[in-house]
């Protein structure tokens, strides 16, 4: 794995939160409002499928095993004794 800076760690943080925050659209709780003939609540889960899939795509090219590995160089597993 490559080395991450501090500012991309901040941003991979800054995204996983993102779409953390996202998960629950409270803000649709109640709403019978329909779009294409599915509820709108619906298409917010589709849209955040999507979402999730290309934030996920774009951190496994880039920083698979932030926070998994032992230290920034090292291919060992954190819990993997030498």
């Amino acid at each position: 794995m490559k080395a991450i800076s501090r500012v991309e760690r901040l941003g991979w943080v800054a995204a996983m939160a993102v779409v953390v925050a996202l998960t629950v659209p409270w803000f649709l709780w109640g709403s019978d409002r329909l779009v294409a003939g599915l509820p709108l609540w619906l298409w917010w889960f589709v849209g955040w499928m999507c979402l999730a899939a290309v934030v996920f795509g774009l951190f496994a090219r880039r920083a698979w095993g932030l926070g998994i590995t032992h230290s920034v160089g090292s291919d060992r597993p954190a819990g993997e004794r030498s």
